[in-house]
């Protein structure tokens, strides 16, 4: 399962920081201008070759100047073709006036935008660039209104106009777009937050830029794919279960025992050496039946729990767990121990309370609404800058969290930042974060350092639900386990 776009991630000032280099390197502005233009044209081409008219849609900035060239460029292909200025052209400047002035000169229509004008065509965003920060004013707002209204197809040109370039977050009014065409480096607002639902398909295009001086620019993350991925070592013919460490999955309250489950049995079939599930005794026997492979085990209290913590190397802690006495009484075992540990759903509720300590070394994975618990703010406020959301988490509980969502996230305390773009909306189903705690505690016991298992874990996860995807509604929580595992198997094989 591999992909052509490229592992960075930039934000907009790390990309107008590559225009800058690329520009003092010899390649002009206009010329990058041009090539994105040509980028653009051909992308629409390919999605919509018999279309034979364009709207533009223009700002007044460098992202108008990729507008009226690409409008230049259909022009003489014999499109129908107009501009609607939302911008005034009369106060563009720089490259952005000469690519006006071209598209004049090829006799491309250019009128002022106003409400009532019809949209005809392959509607092009040339409106608002990476530089934008606040909300959208008028009459931008009322010009992107009309193109989601539209019912035309839309072509956003770098990112649809009002998505927030460093974080995916809706700047007010967002263009929907079918197709976007971005350039020279890839942003991260593109893929997380709301990025994901207003991009569609997403083309890129270095502009032929020096591989030498992209490299001269910090990403601000890393895009996860098959092959930036760490691996696990083959296994020797020597092996044996003790060498692939034992996981102790805590939890399964009374009601929630399947989770704690899910959890156990993701670990098993994601290379675990051993399982035990420490759980409600009432769950016991339905685990045996369903899971004969993990030894399961029913505690009441932290005293019959105490020889399992003993035995495992790996504990994850929290899935169906509860916030009742006996779930706290457990965490609060599990706080006091060396071991990394995942902490997952109902840990970190009770993490949020302030009821236990994170020990050190682990790693977390909130959704939203549990990262805005820990953060002690309003989801609103976690989606408005998931990257630096997740970065707060990883900085205040000293851990790696792996923040979920639409674009999950992984943050180490060090800064590094890593992002996955896999999955599907069949996802949407109770028990696959139950699924991904078991995934990441065996990788942790196969000797994997948190950051590096929590990107693994994310990109199997998701991977595997972007693979069953296609089957549509209905995906449960344990259809995920036999496809993770024959995924790790491609990524990982188990011998050499």
């Amino acid at each position: 399962m591999t992909d052509s776009l490229p592992v960075a991630l930039y934000n907009a000032t790390q990309v107008r920081e590559l225009d800058a280099r690329l520009i003092a390197a010899g390649t002009s502005g206009f010329e990058l201008m041009q090539r994105a233009a040509h980028a653009a044209w051909r992308a629409l081409r390919r999605r919509w070759p018999d279309a034979g008219a364009v709207t533009v849609l223009a700002g007044r900035g460098n992202n108008a100047g990729d507008g009226y060239l690409l409008a230049a460029l259909a022009q003489r292909a014999g499109w129908q073709v107009r501009v609607l200025a939302v911008g005034d052209p009369q106060t563009l400047q720089g490259d952005a006036a000469l690519a006006c002035a071209e598209a004049r000169d090829c006799g491309v229509p250019i009128e002022p935008w106003r409400a009532e004008a019809p949209l005809q065509g392959v509607l092009v965003d040339a409106l608002l660039g990476t530089g934008l920060t606040g909300a959208v004013r008028e009459p931008y707002a009322s010009a992107i209104a009309a193109i989601n209204a539209s019912g035309r197809p839309v072509l956003a040109i770098d990112l649809p106009s009002g998505l927030c370039a460093n974080t995916g977050q809706v700047l007010g009014q967002t263009v929907r777009a079918d197709l976007s065409v971005t350039f020279i480096g890839l942003k991260l607002g593109l893929f997380t937050a709301g990025g994901p639902d207003r991009v569609g398909a997403l083309v890129f295009d270095d502009l032929q830029a020096d591989p030498g001086t992209v490299a001269q620019v910090a990403s601000e993350a890393v895009r996860l794919d098959h092959g930036s991925l760490a691996r696990v070592a083959p296994r020797s013919p020597t092996a044996h279960k003790g060498s692939f460490g034992q996981v102790l999955v805590i939890g399964g309250d009374l009601g929630t025992g399947g989770a704690a489950l899910l959890s156990a049995e993701a670990a098993l079939r994601c290379g675990a050496g051993m399982v035990t599930l420490a759980t409600r005794p009432e769950h016991v026997s339905a685990s045996l039946v369903r899971r004969p492979e993990v030894m399961c085990n029913g505690v009441e209290s932290t005293y019959s729990l105490t020889a399992l913590l003993e035995r495992a190397d790996v504990l994850v802690v929290g899935p169906g767990l509860g916030q009742a006495p006996w779930g706290r009484s457990l965490i609060s075992a599990a706080a006091q121990r060396e071991q990394p540990q995942v902490w997952d759903a109902d840990a970190l509720n009770l993490l949020a309370t302030g009821a236990v300590e994170l020990p050190s070394g682990c790693l977390i994975t909130p959704h939203p609404g549990e990262a805005a618990r820990l953060l002690k703010c309003s989801v609103g406020e976690v989606q408005a800058d998931r990257p630096a959301a997740a970065r707060a988490l990883a900085q205040r509980y000293g851990c790696v969290a792996l923040l979920k969502g639409a674009g999950t996230l992984v943050a180490a305390p060090d800064g590094r930042l890593a992002l996955c773009d896999r999955g599907h909306p069949a996802m949407a189903s109770a028990g696959l974060g139950d699924v991904l705690a078991g995934v990441l505690g065996a990788l942790l016991a196969q000797q994997l350092a948190p950051f590096e298992a929590a990107c693994l874990g994310a990109w199997l996860h998701a991977a595997a639900g972007e693979r069953l995807g296609p089957l549509g509604r209905g995906l449960a929580a344990s259809d995920l386990i036999p496809v993770i595992r024959q995924l790790f198997e491609e990524q990982s094989p188990c011998l050499k």
